[in-house]
């Protein structure tokens, strides 16, 4: 695998990586399924912001801006968009809650993954010894 350097960042940044999983969804049709994607980092924003202005929202208006910010096409493109709302939050709250309970572990939304973040990285502090190599005070792990 390369390092990254000048020269490898643009095969990098023209090459978007997004892990994707497919959720059947029997409640829209026999065989119909979804792409369910992770977010960029834009998107994520995009997402965070318009949940930040809505203080109150609905569960189902909640799971329809998550479902319209990772719902993609065999392509990578968006499927739903704002107009699509309404109709998404008339459907089934099994496949609503089967689908956005996909996009939340794709990504990392779970209630207590920041917490578990903040404390992996204040945990991971404490054992640093600041100079960018291990501890010699721990023993090697045997994983």
């Amino acid at each position: 695998m390369p390092i990254l350097s000048k020269e490898t960042k643009a095969a990098i940044f023209g090459a978007i990586r997004l892990k994707t999983e497919t959720v059947d969804v029997p409640e829209w049709g026999e065989g119909v399924s979804v792409i369910v994607s992770e977010m960029s980092g834009l998107a994520r924003d995009a997402f965070y912001s318009k949940k930040a202005a809505n203080k109150d929202p609905a569960i189902s208006e909640s799971q329809a801006d998550l479902l319209i910010a990772t719902i993609v096409d065999e392509s990578g493109e968006l499927v739903f968009d704002e107009s699509d709302i309404s109709a998404l939050r008339s459907q089934s709250i099994v496949a609503l809650d089967r689908i956005a309970a996909v996009a939340v572990r794709l990504n990392g939304m779970q209630a207590n993954a920041v917490e578990d973040a903040a404390k992996n990285s204040e945990a991971g502090q404490k054992n640093d010894s600041g100079t960018g190599s291990a501890s010699t005070s721990e023993s090697p792990s045997t994983n």
